[in-house]
């Protein structure tokens, strides 16, 4: 009997990426609503709890209430919202993240998946904190560049509308640049990091891909810390992780206007980190990736494979 996993929201940019990539897989029977019956809560509820993995595309406040219908089941939830994502319950649904991330995964009733931008700067850091490369303390910035799907059907909309002329411009737009962003508490958790960073994020004038950039300055490593350790550090833990690719670090005087494309990694579940040295001893951490792909429904796909004891493979782009 093959195991019933249900896409609640199904119709959202996240929701629509997962079923897309799931479509055509034979290993799960993947339960549907029709469209006259997608915002019913009767409806929903009964398919959820028919599941035995249901995938939440929800806005905060629904994923909540969706959370108190399977506490009393065999019903499991990856929440691919931001409700859960530091709550203690919840496992973060980060295989990358730790060496036991992915046993915590695979037993846990309750998934929060990580957020895009988290999934690139968590990446970067973590390791350089684990390490001792980096302080705790540390005053970090973080500059961030995404494609606008990164703001669900409304910010699409805006920006794919004509009358608006975003699409259109010559240049990235930043934006909540006066508020505490809904990603600070679990890059904060999840990094280790003792100090609030400050976050810069921003939209381009393409649908998907993003580019997380985090500057370090010389004076936030530890004494003896270059460009090539910082390298080693990061290559070290993901020398065996299947889409977490290291680039090399680049020889002096060859980074152009080409060498890191937010939309290089695409449609696919792949993220490709990027150090940078600087002749002062500063060094750049950059991360690409697919806003929709590793940032979102790949990383969905890669907890519901680990939850069902699954490769954790199945079902992703090669």
């Amino acid at each position: 009997m093959l195991p019933k996993v249900f896409i609640d929201g199904r119709t959202g940019t996240t929701g629509l990426r997962i079923y897309e990539w799931m479509a055509g897989r034979e290993d799960v029977e993947l339960l549907t609503l029709p469209l006259e019956l997608r915002r019913s809560p009767e409806h929903r509820r009964d398919r959820i709890i028919e599941s035995d993995v249901s995938i939440l595309c929800l806005p905060d406040g629904a994923a909540e209430k969706v959370a108190t219908w399977v506490g009393e089941t065999d019903t499991r939830l990856i929440d691919a919202s931001t409700a859960h994502r530091v709550a203690d319950e919840w496992v973060y649904g980060l295989p990358e993240l730790a060496l036991d991330q992915r046993e915590a995964i695979s037993r846990a009733k309750y998934v929060s998946n990580p957020g895009c931008y988290p999934t690139g700067f968590l990446l970067l850091v973590r390791p350089l904190i684990d390490a001792g490369l980096l302080s705790r303390d540390a005053p970090i910035s973080v500059n961030a560049l995404s494609g606008y799907s990164g703001g669900g059907n409304s910010m699409i909309a805006r920006w794919e509308d004509p009358d608006t002329g975003l699409c259109r411009l010559p240049y990235e737009a930043p934006y909540s640049l006066d508020q505490k962003h809904k990603h600070i508490p679990e890059m904060m958790k999840y990094s280790k990091i003792g100090v609030e960073p400050q976050f810069v994020p921003a939209v381009g004038p393409f649908r998907c891909g993003m580019r997380v950039q985090v500057p370090l300055h010389s004076s936030m490593l530890t004494p003896g810390t270059t460009g090539e350790s910082v390298w080693e550090a990061l290559n070290e833990r993901y020398r065996d992780e299947e889409y977490v690719e290291m680039a090399n670090l680049p020889v002096p005087g060859t980074i152009d206007e080409r060498s890191f494309d937010a939309q290089a990694c695409n449609d696919s579940n792949r993220i490709r980190l990027n150090v940078a040295s600087h002749a002062s001893g500063h060094v750049l951490l950059i991360a690409l990736l697919d806003n929709l792909g590793k940032g979102a429904c790949g990383a969905a796909i890669q907890n519901l494979n680990l939850m069902l004891r699954f490769p954790e493979g199945a079902g992703l782009p090669a």
